[in-house]
């Protein structure tokens, strides 16, 4: 495969969207300079099942390696997934089970393929670390540890909130970047890409690398995508917008972001040129509505996650205005069938698939955030008792109606 060494696309992807890189941003541009075709990789854990927006700001950047003609690899964290990252964590995360890992993973090349080729002459190959963690044992996984000290492990900042609020930490959490460390060597790979998050765990990698490869292997950060009180905008966060939503839903979601994160948010997730960003950002600064640009970026993401269909887009923002600044309904409601006529509210939103869980269902009734026919209902331990024909909404975009 032939490697771009385009100045211009080089600069592009070391400038745009990249917060570090090790050991040196330099030593990186000469290395794609040269001509040589690096093996790079992006570790993703199926901790959810929706490859989210924040997700999509290192795929675009897995992309602009993958345009230049470099050996991508998209790898599923399915083993890693099991012992769940502490990064960021003020306490331990809830272990999954191989089932829910396996379920959570089961759509994400079909999500990550809305950014990333898996096909033509230069695809993305996925990965999943079991391959060779599974494998590992129990004398292999002490000489992984041996090459780490406590006092690193110690070091990292949500490790020390958790030692001065008396909060536990397990020894499991301490082998998390051991077995993302592990993963570059397994891969042999030149280079990782990631959050600037995950940056502890990528250079656990660089380590390993050194001593079992005698290699140098990047580490490129991206920012990540958070809003002006340094909230990241993702699952665990509760404010997921899934790259793989509808058009209307997907466009719904944007719109609700602050208006603070809008330059970051075009910076990061879509194809517009530094001089619009510009452009947009005086044109904030000078006391224009917010709202109008948010509508262009919802707009733009609609168009770049489905194939640059400019019905989609043009739809999703006319279902929008009607919805919300018309106070109107949506034009189509979906219909959908049930075989009961008395319905618990919670089992009634999940089994119709409108929410994921029964705890999401009751949170959504208690903040007053689900109707029956237009009637909000608070009380989710009352059955409802339902109609042919009654309309349910969740939230302020999602409306069905009640087939019996």
């Amino acid at each position: 495969m032939k490697v771009s060494t385009d100045p211009k696309k080089i600069n592009e992807l070391l400038e745009r969207g990249t917060d570090t890189v090790y050991p040196t941003k330099k030593a990186l541009k000469e290395k794609l300079e040269s001509g040589e075709r690096i093996r790079l990789y992006l570790g993703v854990d199926p901790t959810g099942e929706d490859l989210h927006i924040g997700h999509s700001v290192v795929l675009r950047k897995l992309k602009q390696f993958q345009e230049l003609g470099h050996e991508v690899i998209l790898l599923i964290g399915d083993f890693t997934g099991l012992i769940g990252d502490p990064t960021g964590k003020d306490k331990t995360r809830k272990q999954l089970t191989r089932k829910q890992v396996l379920d959570n993973a089961k759509h994400f090349q079909t999500q990550a393929s809305k950014i990333l080729d898996f096909t033509g002459k230069n695809p993305v190959e996925i990965k999943y670390n079991s391959q060779w963690l599974a494998k590992l044992t129990f004398k292999e996984v002490v000489e992984l540890a041996s090459h780490f000290t406590v006092q690193q492990m110690l070091e990292r900042d949500m490790f020390q909130e958790r030692l001065k609020n008396n909060k536990p930490i397990h020894l499991h959490e301490f082998l998390y970047p051991l077995m993302q460390g592990y993963d570059s060597v397994a891969m042999d790979v030149d280079l990782e890409v990631g959050g600037s998050d995950q940056m502890f765990n990528m250079m656990a990698g660089r380590e390993l690398m050194k001593d079992y490869k005698k290699k140098d292997k990047f580490v490129l950060t991206v920012p990540l995508l958070v809003d002006s009180k340094n909230v990241k905008i993702g699952k665990t966060e509760g404010n997921v917008i899934a790259i793989n939503a509808e058009p209307n839903d997907l466009f719904g979601k944007i719109m609700t972001l602050g208006d603070d994160v809008i330059i970051s948010t075009f910076e990061l997730c879509t194809d517009a040129s530094e001089e619009e960003i510009k452009k947009i950002e005086k044109d904030l600064k000078a006391g224009k509505n917010p709202r109008d640009y948010k509508a262009k970026l919802a707009f733009e993401m609609v168009l770049q996650y489905n194939e640059n269909n400019l019905e989609a887009a043009k739809n999703a923002e006319a279902e929008f205005s009607k919805v919300f600044k018309d106070k109107g309904k949506p034009k189509n409601i979906p219909e959908l069938p049930v075989e009961k006529s008395e319905y618990p509210p919670m089992d009634l939103l999940v089994d119709l698939e409108l929410l994921k869980s029964k705890s999401e269902a009751k949170r959504v009734i208690e903040q007053g955030g689900f109707k029956l026919n237009d009637k909000k209902i608070s009380d989710w331990k009352q059955p409802l008792k339902l109609q042919d024909g009654d309309m349910l909404q969740v939230g302020k975009r999602k409306f069905v109606r009640i087939k019996l």
